[in-house]
């Protein structure tokens, strides 16, 4: 298995007797948080890019589908390779490929150079993800490890619901293509001192890779996010039934995919180790975790909609909004760390989904003039709510594998999240859409058919939350420890 090496000038001789240092994490957070900034902050910029460069709408969307995509197709990679590497060279390929690719496409001259860019862009943001949760699994102490696991879940949750923001705020100052010039050498600088305070050492598992693997994995990931997600733009970008001719082929692919998997766990060495779910903690983990983004992403997709389709709110205006939301949970995750460090999973992951599910019940009776107060204040609720859920359930459910397994864990827990953002998006969208349809054919007006779309699209969500609060009550307070502390305490579910 991969070792991941320690920060710089620590040792095993000390990890018992001294805190350890942890310093270096901080700049992997920072690195995981710009990358995944960048999943989102095209949005705003497409009717900008849809002029420059004369594409259509549809075909601008591409920017964000094809990063969500290729993410879906690297990412089951992930787990055979950060187990074939050091921690630093990790980071230096994943942020080296992102940076050439950032660098390509604020200089893009085409659009199609454009899209290539943002592909290359997704490549080196696929590894980043698993590696940090990785990372974090095996070098920091099992003590502390909510505190640590709450900065992850800054970088993971949070950044993508900024990205909007920060976007609209730099195109209010110039061109499109600052949304890659500020970012670059904030990435180059986190790299640079990254690498710096890196070990260079740590043992490493040499094996070939099962091409056959990585094929049905494309074959099988890749097809499901873009159907899903070209039901989610509700006209998509084609043929009526290239997204269902894609989820089918998703399906049947990714069903090979787990055959292929299982044979190889007992005569080979898999792609991705799906012996990750026969541990308790950490498949419920797993599936409270994908119900929990698809409400979130559903959220995020929903409300700007309402506010500007509805309430007539301005990009800013709606930004502005839903920043406090986004705010809240992010300084919030630290925070929620380290009394999951002091009390355990169950008294914030059980309150947390209730919240959530408050939150998204409360969102389901906007109308045409509720106060924004109240808006506000639900959102907010439900942000602070998916806080106390995610890092308890991040630090629960991966510390509950066996260390071999950590890398397959983040790896899979990665790609569900991308799985259940498009699905998310799929569900609501069609959801709003067919009670929009139906509302109209009764004779109800633009404003109200919207209305009645919405209050829809939120009860999907209050409806994942009831199964979320489920779970969460079956869900262990701690994991039961069975194998002996070295430097990171490690436990298993069962």
């Amino acid at each position: 298995m991969t070792t991941t090496p320690e920060p710089t000038g620590s040792s095993s001789a000390t990890a018992h007797t001294e805190a350890p240092d942890y310093g270096v994490l901080r700049w992997l957070v920072l690195a995981t948080f710009i990358v995944i900034l960048n999943e989102t902050i095209m949005i705003n910029a497409i009717p900008r890019l849809t002029e420059e460069f004369d594409v259509t709408t549809r075909s601008a969307q591409w920017l964000t589908s094809g990063f969500l995509l290729t993410m879906a197709i690297v990412i089951p990679t992930t787990g055979w390779f950060l187990q074939r590497v050091t921690t630093r060279q990790a980071f230096g390929s994943a942020m080296a490929v992102f940076c050439a690719g950032t660098l390509l496409a604020a200089l893009a001259p085409t659009f199609g150079v454009l899209v290539a860019a943002r592909v290359v862009q997704a490549a080196g943001t696929a590894i980043m993800m698993p590696l940090l949760m990785t990372t974090v699994m095996t070098i920091v102490r099992e003590q502390d490890r909510g505190r640590i696991m709450g900065n992850v879940t800054l970088a993971i949750s949070v950044a993508p619901a900024l990205g909007p923001t920060v976007s609209g705020g730099i195109l209010a100052l110039g061109s499109w293509r600052w949304l890659f010039g500020a970012v670059l050498p904030v990435a180059v600088l986190i790299t640079w001192v990254g690498l710096r305070n890196l070990a260079v050492g740590g043992e490493t598992n040499q094996g070939a890779i099962d091409w056959t693997s990585v094929a049905l994995s494309a074959f099988g990931f890749g097809p499901l996010v873009f159907g899903l997600s070209q039901l989610g733009e509700g006209s998509g970008t084609g043929p009526s039934w290239l997204p269902a001719a894609m989820l089918v082929v998703g399906v049947l692919s990714l069903g090979a995919f787990v055959a292929r998997q299982l044979r190889l766990q007992r005569d080979g060495v898999p792609l991705l180790d799906l012996r990750t779910l026969l541990h308790r903690t950490y498949a419920l983990s797993l599936g409270l975790m994908a119900l929990a983004f698809m409400a979130m992403l559903g959220s995020m997709i929903l409300l700007p909609l309402y506010l500007q389709g509805v309430r007539g709110l301005s990009e800013l205006q709606t930004g502005l909004l839903v920043m406090p939301g986004g705010l809240a949970m992010g300084l919030l995750g630290p925070q929620v760390g380290k009394i999951f460090d002091r009390v355990g999973a169950r008294p914030l992951i059980i309150p947390g989904a209730i919240g959530m599910l408050v939150g998204l019940a409360l969102l389901t009776q906007v109308g045409a003039t509720t106060p924004y107060g109240m808006i506000l204040a639900a959102h907010v609720l439900l942000m602070v709510s998916l806080a106390a859920v995610f890092t308890p359930v991040f630090s629960l459910g991966l510390g509950a594998l066996p260390p071999p397994l950590y890398s397959h864990g983040s790896s899979l827990l990665a790609t569900l999240q991308q799985v259940a953002g498009a699905a998310g998006t799929a569900v609501v969208i069609a959801v709003v859409s067919s009670r929009e349809t139906g509302l109209l054919a009764d004779g109800a007006d633009e404003i109200a058919a919207r209305v009645g779309g919405t209050q829809w699209g939120f009860a999907v969500g209050a409806i994942l939350a009831v199964v979320v609060v489920a779970i969460a009550v079956i869900m262990p307070g701690r994991v039961p420890s069975s194998y002996d502390e070295e430097g990171a305490g490690l436990e298993r579910a069962d």
